[in-house]
């Protein structure tokens, strides 16, 4: 199922799937049986490795987004240092780009394998009774791990990042714990998210915002945060533009449930404005947010990023034009294969732009 593969398409998996996906897990029978349980992807493999079970429910695919976020906030900052920069001969110090190196390696940790992977183990949690019956053969359900120790896995997970976060405002030298502060606030909204009786995922605009927002904006301040300082508006607010134009990918992840998530009494986009009502919106999410950016960098004098942006936004919208208006159902995940790659390097370019920028001039 080339849909599994979308770091935003599993996080209302369980609560959409319709009485046709019932039945044992088909293995993929291409061999990637193993790669996919590792992965925590649909066409797993059985296995009874506790290890190989543990790191399924954390669906390591799912971090990727999160490391890239980190990554653009790094470059935000316009504090971090190479060890050896071919563009910069004054940023060459070995030492120093070493430690910038480890210290976003330490904060992609963060992000992905502990903060990612408490989210994905506790939605799994909250979802374990109708899992029970739509997919049996999840590690929960299908007791392929106790119950004890998945509970134990979410608290190790929880606990561990945010001692990381706290050693990286250490690290940092913040005098308020900044990393820490935005761990705790994404903890909370992932529980939000998945545990009754908020579960933001049964509503459309909180839950794909939610996602959004947890995929883009979180990371991005975390890397910007372990090498800079967010004390400026822009710093906030560009990551939640790009937050909406996150929503609008989420949503592309719920045309195909539709009839699931309007039998279940979910109402998302698709089922609150139809198909042809949520495809514009999520056009409209994706697109608008975006020219907002580029207009943005052009107003501050950037009009070479400004012209970068624009040039990834445009392959956006004609892929837009000739998959996702077209037919959202049909075209979902060639949408989202063709689309997305230039969202996430047009993220990357506005924070380098932001990072270079001299805001004092």
């Amino acid at each position: 199922d080339p849909e599994s593969f979308s770091p935003f398409a599993d996080s209302r998996r369980s609560e959409t799937s319709l009485p046709a996906s019932r039945g044992p897990n088909e293995k993929a029978t291409d061999g990637s049986g193993d790669v996919r349980q590792l992965l925590g992807l649909k066409g797993a493999s059985e296995t009874t490795d506790k290890w190989k079970i543990r790191l399924q429910l954390t669906k390591p695919v799912t971090w990727v987004p999160l490391v890239w976020g980190v990554m653009c906030g790094a470059a935000a900052s316009g504090n971090y240092h190479w060890m050896w920069n071919p563009f910069d001969p004054n940023d060459r110090d070995v030492l120093l780009g070493a430690e910038d190196a480890l210290k976003g390696f330490v904060a992609m940790i963060l992000a992905g394998p502990f903060l990612t992977g408490y989210t994905q183990t506790i939605n799994d949690w909250y979802d374990r009774e109708i899992d029970a019956i739509n997919e049996p053969y999840r590690p929960i359900p299908s007791g392929a791990i106790s119950e004890g120790e998945v509970i134990a896995q979410i608290w190790i997970l929880l606990l561990g990042g945010l001692g990381i976060a706290y050693g990286l405002d250490v690290w940092a030298g913040h005098e308020f714990p900044t990393v820490l502060a935005l761990s705790v606030f994404g903890s909370f909204i992932s529980y939000i998210y998945s545990a009754p009786p908020l579960k933001l995922k049964q509503n459309g605009w909180a839950g794909n915002f939610a996602l959004g927002a947890s995929y883009i904006s979180l990371p991005w301040w975390c890397g910007q945060a372990v090498f800079g300082e967010l004390d400026k508006p822009v710093y906030w607010i560009l990551p939640i533009l790009y937050s909406i134009a996150g929503l609008g990918i989420a949503i592309v992840n719920d045309f195909k449930s539709i009839e699931g998530d309007r039998a279940l009494g979910l109402n998302s986009l698709p089922v609150a404005f139809g198909i042809d009502g949520a495809k514009y919106i999520c056009a409209g999410s994706v697109t608008l947010t975006q020219l907002g950016v580029a207009g943005y960098l052009y107003s501050i004098n950037e009009p070479t990023y400004a012209a970068i942006l624009l040039a990834l936004i445009l392959p956006q919208i004609y892929f837009q034009a000739t998959l996702l208006l077209p037919d959202p159902v049909e075209n979902d995940v060639k949408y989202q294969a063709s689309s997305q790659p230039f969202l996430v390097f047009g993220i990357l370019a506005t924070a380098l732009c932001v990072g270079h920028h001299d805001f004092s001039a």
